[in-house]
């Protein structure tokens, strides 16, 4: 299931407890970032230890405009991660909504 950039948009803004992971490469989290969690797409598989999610919690990915995040939700959800939500558009359609 994926997520619109509105939707989190007001979650974030009614200070909702949100599990977000962004999978782009550093530098593009140093340039714009909405203060998820940094793990880049290539690194998911060794770094899984590093989610602090139960495996049925929702978890919220996302990265420039939604590929490598919808790789990422695939990847989690085969690992048994049954709520991971891909932010449909990433950064570009965040901004791109003025947020």
């Amino acid at each position: 299931m994926d997520i619109t950039v509105e939707e989190l948009k007001e979650r974030m803004d009614n200070n909702e407890a949100l599990y977000i992971i962004d999978v782009r490469e550093e530098n593009e989290y140093e340039e714009f970032n909405i203060g998820a969690q940094l793990i880049p797409l290539g690194e998911l598989p060794e770094r899984l230890d590093e989610i602090k999610a139960d495996k049925d919690a929702e978890i919220i990915v996302h990265c420039r405009s939604g590929a490598r995040s919808g790789r990422a939700q695939q990847y989690l959800s085969s690992e048994g991660y049954g709520n991971v939500r891909n932010l449909v558009g990433g950064m570009l359609a965040w901004q791109a909504a003025g947020y």
